[in-house]
């Protein structure tokens, strides 16, 4: 067996794509191998910002031989059907034998084809794998044609420690030669087989596997910090992109200046993330140190010193801005900048992000009667300032602060705690893994906010399609329902839908104006479909979800309180899990089976009460007195909201339906018997659909 090697040596990478471009081509050339008939052992893929590299062990060195079968043209067809028959397989007539097959004669070919040398197939394998590699942005280079994201400038790959000569035109060197860290160790080597490569670059100041950076990355920043008494801030997405940003890393640790320790710690962190891809330290007490870690991608001789000077520098030039922009901020009241928003555009068809807030102040305040503890004027002045911020300095030249700094800016300006709250915590949740809001005010303008975005984007069209949903509006969907659910918010959902698209016609904003009923359906369908996925993350299944949203409430709108329709759905749950809930829908099915056949045989309906004066078997008359009891206790409990006591009315029909199917012949010889049979399981059918559709329940 042999063991293929392929590295693809280039300009550095985006750190972003490095995972996904390793498990791609890793994909992309074993599924080749695989369609060449070249079994695969094990196959593992690797990125460093200027390298992908694969490896895939196990490999035959010569094809399988394959014999194909091939059916031609009927012996009697034109002499022209079968010359190109025999031409495209490359045969004579000789080679051919004659068959029957029913009632007509054909040629067959039985083709033999012998197995080439692995190292024969790979190169047009390999260099047609290669081209297929998918990037998110791609580009030439020098006068090629070939596309890539980045220009590539050497290939490795060799096979068993032999060169494989595939063809990548444009003057890409291809061979079994590497090279270690551009500064370092740029000198070229040769490599024959994985083991040895892998040591070759570590001795060359190359770490391959981007697992090991990031443990070398995480080991070296804690050692740092505990000599001087701190702790590395925990960042997973950052210890992910400096990894790829690095081929050797060195952990180096830096200070801030005292002079900028007085800003805002979101300020400080998200200026080291985001722009210098530094690591926070914090104190034992968890408070933000003057202190900070860069990772180098180079050993300097001095220990690092110019480095770290270098990157105090430009810290001090970014802290420096920032410092500017929070005392001017600070200048001017929030107040004062909402009318600033009226030159900041929504959406040109939506208005204004001045236009939003209004809507917003009312929304918000008509959502508040829905949240407990919430007062109605502290919403009106969060909702009121929410997007203030926006027109600041510092949320201009730091996005990722909207929200944040406004709290700053109110909590400077003396508005009460609960407001300045609000304006931070009305963009969230964000996305799964952020904390959804808790307080009376914030939840009250987040779900304000997250709806008004939704109606208004609904209402023009922009409704999320496939994959596409540039407005991130399921991202909004989502939020609302963890924002009603977490808080166990009582919202009638199509009441707030209805009047958010009248806050969008008071404003005259087209496409808004009449009762939007088809809107407001569309809305729901949405906020159902983003439940579905909601739950099944919590394990609970779609079907029963779709079999508790079917039934209408007692006014026969659709259901649209998120919060009774999941205890509603968890009821069904526990029932279908109990003996007599099984059984029942086993019943459930029967019935719907034999009452929809007939129906469909006889074109009519059996829709409506029995009569008792026809009920003669007393499995029958059981059945419809039970369905009675059931029915009015079911629908008790429902308005009680007390699922699972209608769950256990419902439970009590198995004992009755299980005895009318083993004694009563539904389909008997009298006409007028067998219609009120199949009423009473018409009428055992919509009994049931009380408290779900069972017709939606899978398994």
């Amino acid at each position: 067996m042999a063991q293929l090697l392929l590295e693809l040596f280039s300009e550095e990478i985006p750190a972003r794509m490095q995972v996904r471009a390793a498990e791609d081509l890793k994909t992309i050339v074993v599924e080749a191998l695989k369609t060449a008939n070249l079994a695969v052992g094990d196959a593992k893929a690797f990125a460093t910002p200027r390298r992908l590299a694969l490896v895939v062990d196990g490999l035959p060195d010569v094809q399988p031989d394959l014999t194909e079968e091939k059916r031609g043209p009927r012996t009697d067809a034109p002499m022209k059907a079968i010359d190109g028959f025999l031409a495209g397989n490359g045969i004579t007539l000789d080679q051919c034998e004659r068959r029957t097959v029913g009632k007509n004669e054909f040629w067959f070919a039985v083709l033999s084809r012998k197995g080439q040398r692995t190292i024969e197939v790979l190169p047009d394998l390999l260099a047609g794998a290669i081209r297929r590699l998918p990037w998110p942005k791609s580009m030439r280079w020098g006068e090629g044609t070939m596309r890539w994201v980045r220009p590539l400038s050497r290939v490795l790959c060799v096979l068993d420690g032999d060169p494989v000569m595939l063809d990548l035109g444009d003057r890409i060197p291809v061979g079994k030669t590497t090279s270690g860290h551009r500064f370092m160790s740029p000198a070229p080597f040769d490599v024959g087989f994985f083991d040895d490569y892998a040591k070759m670059l570590q001795r060359n100041k190359v770490v391959l596997d981007p697992a090991i950076r990031r443990s070398l990355i995480e080991q070296q920043a804690s050692k740092l910090a505990d000599a001087v008494g701190l702790a590395v801030k925990r960042d997973a997405g950052l210890l992910a992109e400096v990894a790829g940003l690095v081929e050797w890393p060195a952990c180096l640790i830096g200070s801030i200046d005292e002079a900028y320790m007085g800003l805002p710690a979101e300020v400080l962190t998200t200026s080291m993330r985001t722009h210098q891809r530094y690591f926070s330290l914090t104190t034992k007490e968890g408070a933000l140190a003057p202190r900070f870690i860069v990772v180098a991608n180079i050993e300097a001789s001095d220990g690092g010193a110019a480095i770290v000077a270098g990157n105090e520098r430009v810290l001090r030039a970014r802290l420096s801005d920032a410092k500017f922009f929070w005392d001017q901020d600070r200048k001017e009241k929030l107040e004062s900048r909402v009318p600033a928003l009226g030159a900041m555009v929504f959406h040109e068809k939506l208005g204004t992000l001045e236009d939003k807030v209004t809507r917003l102040q009312a929304l918000a305040v008509e959502l508040s009667a829905y949240v407990p503890g919430a007062d109605r004027d502290m919403v009106r002045s969060a909702a009121t300032l929410a997007k203030a911020d926006l027109t600041t300095g510092m949320v201009g030249e730091f996005p990722e602060l909207q929200g944040v700094m406004g709290r700053y800016y109110a909590l400077h300006e003396g508005e009460r705690a609960e407001v300045a709250d609000a304006i931070a915590e009305h963009y969230a949740p964000q996305g799964p893994n952020d904390a959804c809001p808790t307080r009376p005010l914030s939840v009250s303008v987040a779900l304000a906010d997250k709806i008004d975005t939704l109606v208004g984007f609904f209402g023009i069209g922009e409704k999320p399609t496939g994959s596409r949903d540039p407005f991130a509006l399921r991202r909004a969907a989502l939020g609302a329902i963890r924002i009603v659910l977490e808080n166990g918010l009582r919202l009638p959902l199509a009441d707030a839908f209805t009047k958010a698209r009248q806050l969008y016609a008071e404003a005259g904003a087209a496409g808004f104006a009449g009762d939007g009923g088809q809107a407001v359906a569309e809305l729901i369908d949405f906020f159902a479909d983003r439940l579905k996925v909601h739950l099944r993350e919590k394990g609970v299944r779609h079907d029963l979800v779709s079999a508790v949203l079917a039934v209408n409430k007692a006014d026969g709108t659709r259901e649209d309180d998120l919060v009774r329709l999941v205890a509603r759905a968890d009821a069904l749950r526990k029932f279908l899990e109990s003996d007599d809930g099984a059984n029942l829908l086993t019943a459930y099915r029967r019935a719907s089976n034999i009452v929809g056949i007939e129906e469909k045989k006889d074109k009519t309906s059996y829709a409506g009460m029995s009569q008792s004066d026809l009920l003669r078997q007393k499995e029958e008359r059981h059945l419809a007195e039970h369905l009675g009891q059931s029915a009015s206790g079911a629908e008790d409990a429902i308005t009680a909201e007390n699922f699972v006591a209608a769950m256990e009315a419902m439970s009590r029909l198995r004992a009755p339906v299980d005895a009318f199917f083993d004694h009563v012949t539904v389909n008997c010889d009298e006409p007028a018997l067998r219609m009120n049979r199949l009423r009473l399981l018409s009428q055992f059918r919509s009994t049931m659909s009380k408290i779900a559709d069972f017709g939606q329940i899978e398994g």
